[in-house]
């Protein structure tokens, strides 16, 4: 390595040797031309191996004037970067490129200082060549990514295209990605996630910038990555995408797994450490343990929002590999084939909704654990209940999770309560509609608190709406046990009922209490179009007659609270009682029935089967109002009551994103050994 020797000042033989990369950096940033006392500057240049911490040091500590000064060495150094990465040298290509990703890294931290006013884009190439210089570096990287080049090569560019997409905290206000809508790497990152090799090494990094650069002005001006993102109907790529998300969601779910076994296994296991076995440590590393899964599940979140064809990933096999997903086996509900032994859940073949459906049932867990202290993981749940809502109102979708021959085993975690057993529920294999029954029936149940959660209540209930509308617009005749929906609803309204003088203060509780009676009004309308037998029917009948209490008190607020001239919500708690009106005639045609079969039985304590006889035999004299727009829902869009919430998210997501960048880590001597190794 050249060195360069300084005499220290005062006396002393001493001498303070610097490396010569070092004072070529300190005489460049000074604003003087390297030229003219070295003529063979730019060539000596990328011959060094970067230092990129002393290149950050030099680019923060200049001053306002000092930036004009040295205004036209930093865009030659761009231009000779840039022009350096076609060179047939591959050390200058690499130390070209890693160069370039500190000197952007470092202006992008020098524009968020706030200090020196600056255009970042005529600073770093001038405005007069921007669109050459940026075209060709584009061009540069699309090549990098799509060629033969070493992978430890083709990190160092995605690592460059992350530092540009992740420069500002509104990734909508980064003038320079103007230039990366223009010359699109859209192609050159679906094709990494087409092969196992790549996807494995760079999935990760792909993903996220496409998730990124679909965000850009998304509801402003014309994205070209959302248009390519909607209509990409490979499926080989679309399959690597998903797989990506499914192996980082999988990895979550195991080291909960991990983690719950070994609090299960310590002497000092209680319920209180048992629900916070995700959630331990301090407060940021809770925060961050979530937020670390924003990113895959915003990707998730868009290519189920944007592509129609993405759906088809959601219900099929997710295997690491690069042949397009394959439907279950046809082994039948809970079946082993003959001789084998059944093997650990997660060992099985899942795909990326059994996956996603265990991650919420663990995720969930945190707002109740968490109490007050919940914003990263409310949004993290908020953004899973929107990608249900995009799942859950998709027809093909729909199709795909009601099939009973596309049956999967996904575990659910439970969150424990006094009032039952920990013991987590054995995995059945079955549709994943039943599956997302259970998940949303155990949310409903569990976070019934002080904090009431309520805009996750209407998300939850929207979410099981859609799948019921689905079933009785397709008559489809889910095998599910409907009778811990009913329960887990009209316990929900006994607690709104119960708490009506904490939250009504607070929030709108009869917005909800109409979402929660209009499904049961459904199922009294319509069930028998997809419940899946007569008796299910009569049982439903049998939970409104048995909870009665509920609704006559649920009743008996809506009308205190529709004739009060101060209750701002008068015209809910109104709707309210006109939503009751099958559920008061059903109570009131039956009660007398059942009081009068009791008395003439001599009997107070009658069976299920005694009640349940009552109300088959009296079907037939019950009249009951045709309610409208009850298999009616307002349509998913994003805009505008969701687009505060994805700009925050999105900004989460590149801060995090750019505080895990580290170009000081690299190691660009096994990059030119991989470049050896393909020559």
């Amino acid at each position: 390595m050249a060195i360069a020797m300084r005499k220290r000042s005062g006396s002393g033989s001493k001498r303070q040797y610097k490396e010569k990369v070092l004072l070529m950096y300190e005489s460049f940033f000074k604003g003087d031309d390297p030229t003219l006392s070295n003529p063979h500057f730019w060539d000596e240049l990328f011959l060094l191996k970067p230092k990129v911490p002393h290149i950050e040091i030099e680019i923060l500590r200049l001053a306002a004037d000092q930036l004009s000064t040295i205004k036209e060495n930093l865009n030659s150094l761009v231009c000779h970067c840039v022009d350096t990465l076609a060179h047939e040298h591959h050390i200058r290509v690499v130390y070209a490129l890693q160069t370039l990703s500190a000197v952007i890294q470092a202006m992008y931290k020098k524009a968020d200082q706030g200090d020196c006013g600056f255009n970042l884009i005529d600073i770093l190439v001038g405005f007069d060549s921007a669109e050459q210089r940026m075209t060709t570096l584009m061009r540069h990287c699309n090549n990098f990514l799509t060629g033969d080049y070493p992978d430890s090569l083709k990190a160092l560019c995605l690592k460059l295209l992350l530092i540009i997409v992740t420069g500002t905290d509104n990734v909508s206000q980064n003038t320079l990605l103007e230039y990366v809508m223009l010359n699109s790497v859209f192609e050159s990152l679906v094709q990494l996630l087409r092969e196992t090799k790549s996807r494995g090494q760079h999935g990760h990094d792909a993903v996220l910038l496409l998730t990124l650069l679909v965000n850009y002005r998304k509801h402003e001006s014309a994205n070209p990555y959302i248009v390519k993102l909607s209509i990409l109907d490979d499926e080989v790529a679309l399959n690597g995408y998903g797989q990506v998300i499914s192996t980082s969601l999988t990895d979550f779910c195991r080291q909960f797994d991990q983690q719950r076994a070994e609090i299960q296994a310590s002497w000092l296991s209680s319920l209180t450490n048992m629900v916070g076995s995700m959630f331990v440590g301090e407060e940021e590393a809770k925060t961050q343990q979530i937020r670390a899964n924003n990113a895959l599940l915003l990707a998730l979140y868009e290519a189920t929002h944007l592509n129609r064809y993405f759906v088809t990933t959601l219900a099929h096999i997710q295997s690491d590999t690069s042949a397009p997903p394959s439907p279950n086996n046809t082994l039948g509900p809970n079946a082993v084939a003959p001789g084998a032994q059944p093997q650990d859940i997660m060992a099985q073949p899942v795909n990326l909704l059994a996956t996603f459906f265990e991650y919420c049932s663990i995720v969930t867990q945190g707002i109740k654990t968490q109490g007050n202290k919940t914003d990263a993981i409310t949004g993290n749940v908020k953004l899973c209940f929107l990608i249900l809502s995009c799942i859950a109102e998709d027809q093909y979708a729909n199709s795909l999770i009601h099939d009973a021959n596309l049956a999967f085993k996904a575990q659910l975690h439970r969150l424990p309560m006094r009032h039952r057993k920990l013991q987590e529920k054995v995995a059945l294999v079955q549709p994943l509609a039943a599956t997302l029954l259970d998940l949303l029936v155990e949310f409903i149940t569990t976070h019934m608190m002080k904090n009431f959660p309520i805009e996750l209540y209407l998300q939850c209930i929207g979410v099981l709406q859609r799948l019921l509308c689905y079933q009785k617009r397709c008559h489809v005749r889910l095998g599910y046990q409907w009778r811990e929906l009913w329960t887990a609803l009209i316990n929900l309204l006994k607690y709104l009922n119960s708490s009506e003088n904490q939250l009504v203060k607070k929030i709108n509780i009869f917005h909800l209490a109409i979402q929660i009676v209009n499904i049961l009004n459904l199922f009294i309308t319509y069930g028998d179009t997809f419940l899946s037998s007569p008796s299910s029917y009569d049982e439903l009948f049998y939970e409104i007659i048995r909870m009665r209490s509920v609704f006559t008190n649920l009743n008996a607020m809506a009308l205190r609270y529709s004739t009060s001239e101060i209750c701002e919500f008068k015209e809910h708690a109104l709707k309210l009682t006109n939503c009751l009106v099958n559920v008061r005639d059903i109570i009131n045609h039956f009660t007398p029935k059942i009081d009068a079969w009791l008395a003439s039985q001599s009997l107070s304590t009658p069976t299920e089967e005694q009640i349940l006889a009552v109300v088959i035999q009296n079907y037939d004299s019950l009249t009951l109002k045709l309610q409208d727009s009850l298999d009616q829902y307002e349509r998913y869009s994003e805009k505008p009551k969701h687009t505060s919430f994805f700009t925050n998210m999105v900004r989460e997501v590149v801060m995090d994103t750019r505080g895990s960048i580290d170009l000081s880590t690299l190691d660009t001597q096994a990059i030119l050994q991989e470049f050896s190794t393909i020559s």
